[in-house]
């Protein structure tokens, strides 16, 4: 296998965990941490089941390694996720001291490793790392768009089946 192929086979994990986040009506991001070529841990956000922020994909993942790995240490494991971490997952990637992540499509509106900030490059933090982006973007992004898409279309459905009744 490539390492394009070996990236995509990731990717396409961390898609599946995507799909499973949609199907509990959450947003559709997926996480997946592999070590030594396996994958150790996946994630799924589930914010609004539990009711809790913390519940991103990849905090998920983080925490499922941690214990497969018996350390908060990740410096040899590798994070694929389908969207641009946040602000928070930046700064426990960085704490969990990950050698590389690996994701989908960027997140203008809340991206902290690429579109609004750098955080896993911050020279001034303790650890760097490696990023690479784009990895089966588009599809990571239609995934995405389908899922707003279809929220939008039934809260308009909802406001005309009101004003018909009123």
């Amino acid at each position: 296998m490539t390492e394009e192929q070996i990236h995509q086979k990731y990717m396409r994990a961390a898609i599946a965990e995507a799909h499973q986040a949609q199907l509990l009506g959450e947003v559709p991001i997926g996480a997946v941490i592999v070590h030594d070529g396996k994958i150790i841990a996946c994630g799924h956000n589930m914010r609004e089941k539990f009711q809790d922020v913390t519940y991103h994909a990849e905090m998920l993942a983080i925490m499922e390694a941690c214990a497969a790995m018996g350390s908060w240490r990740l410096e040899e494991c590798d994070l694929y996720v389908t969207l641009e971490p946040c602000i928070m997952c930046s700064g426990a990637i960085v704490n969990a001291r990950i050698k590389n992540v690996y994701y989908g499509a960027k997140d203008p509106k809340a991206g902290a490793v690429d579109s609004l900030y750098h955080l896993l490059n911050d020279q001034r933090l303790n650890h760097q790392v490696h990023v690479e982006s784009g990895i089966l973007g588009t599809q990571c992004s239609q995934m995405l768009k389908d899922f707003f898409r279809a929220i939008r279309k039934r809260k308009k459905l909802a406001r005309k089946k009101r004003r018909a009744r009123g």
